[in-house]
């Protein structure tokens, strides 16, 4: 067998290529990483139509492959505890409606579109009525989520919930 001599001029560009998609790749990972852990809602910087705002509101992400879970504690507008029961809310991003049920909607939809940003559509019956945003600065300490649509009452919604990393 006849050795190949591989020439040092090919080898410098093909490694440095290899070595770039490496570093996108955990650049990536390292943004999608940024949502997980515990983010308090900063009311000063929020706002809520119809309103009234929640009294105190945090939000947790965890991550377990492809599948996220979201958490959402607090204390509503009115003085009682949001999600007394902790049940989290399972995120898959696989484009598909997934059972929600809420007095708002019935199925989520998540589709992701960056890695610090991913879309949210909300169904009652089939038709859309709330879509949303939730998207992590490139600091990873503030995430803002927005959201629009109608409610159950018919009255038209626009939150724009902006949260700090703890």
């Amino acid at each position: 067998m006849k050795a190949v001599k591989v020439s040092p001029v090919w080898t410098i560009p093909v490694v440095l290529a290899l070595g770039l998609v490496s570093l996108q790749a955990l650049a990536a990972a390292a943004q999608a990483d940024l949502r997980k852990g515990t983010w308090e809602l900063n009311l000063a910087k929020s706002t809520f139509s119809p309103g009234p705002p929640p009294r105190r509101q945090t939000l947790t992400f965890q991550a377990a492959g492809p599948q996220w879970t979201a958490l959402l504690q607090g204390i509503d507008a009115s003085g009682k505890p949001i999600n007394p029961d902790m049940d989290d809310l399972a995120i898959t991003f696989d484009g598909r409606d997934h059972p929600t049920p809420n007095v708002d909607y019935d199925t989520t939809t998540w589709k992701r579109s960056s890695a610090n940003k991913y879309e949210i559509i909300r169904k009652k019956a089939g038709k859309i009525v709330l879509t949303a945003t939730n998207e992590i600065a490139t600091d990873g300490k503030t995430m803002t989520i927005t959201t629009k649509g109608v409610n159950a009452n018919g009255q038209p919604v626009h939150n724009i919930s902006v949260y700090d990393k703890r």
